[in-house]
């Protein structure tokens, strides 16, 4: 009966929307970009991006035909300390002087159950790319001063040796002192302007 509602209440948002695409700008102001990866094995380190931007185009009938892109300012990373944020835009890691941006471009859509669908597309960090899967998920429209907003949350796993982030230090207990794999993780906010 839940499920029967759930899918009810989304058909209803979607004929809410015009037939024709859409385009939607993310509002950073009620978005986040962020990261999390292991430190010294036993714990996980959280970051986020402060400057970033993206448009999510949908009609709000035909998921195949939606297609997302977002650009994210590398030097605005931000992990509540100077020096490690001051490591993370050198060279040893997203070496930002040379390449400023990080890029996602959709390919394709694949609708889940529900709610949720899986957006594939090409992830460029440090001037290589390499397809990356996100699971996401629809969290619905509402309409507020005037602005019909979207919402979407999105979740992948890269490692970040794919892409020549490769900076480690081996510790004398064994392990390193930076996971590979990194978490990548996004709550959107999307404002319709088309």
């Amino acid at each position: 009966m839940v499920k029967r509602i759930s899918i009810f209440m989304l058909a209803f948002m979607f004929l809410a929307l015009s037939a024709s695409a859409q385009k939607w700008e993310v509002e950073k102001v009620h978005s986040s970009v962020g990261f999390s990866v292991k430190h010294l094995v036993i714990s996980k380190v959280k970051g986020n991006f402060k400057d970033f931007s993206g448009t999510i185009n949908f009609d709000g009938k035909n998921w195949d035909k939606a297609s997302a892109e977002m650009t994210v300012m590398m030097g605005s990373v931000d992990t509540d300390d100077e020096k490690r944020d001051a490591h993370l835009k050198s060279a040893d890691f997203f070496d930002t002087e040379t390449f400023p941006e990080m890029s996602f471009k959709s390919k394709k859509v694949i609708k889940g159950e529900g709610d949720a669908f899986k957006l594939v597309g090409d992830l460029t960090i440090r001037g290589v790319t390499k397809e990356v899967t996100f699971d996401c998920e629809f969290n619905g429209v509402a309409d507020f001063m005037g602005t019909t907003k979207a919402g979407f949350s999105a979740k992948a796993k890269i490692n970040r040796q794919d892409y020549g982030v490769n900076w480690n230090k081996t510790l004398d207990t064994g392990g390193v002192v930076v996971g590979n794999e990194v978490e990548i993780y996004l709550e959107l906010e999307a404002n319709k302007v088309g």
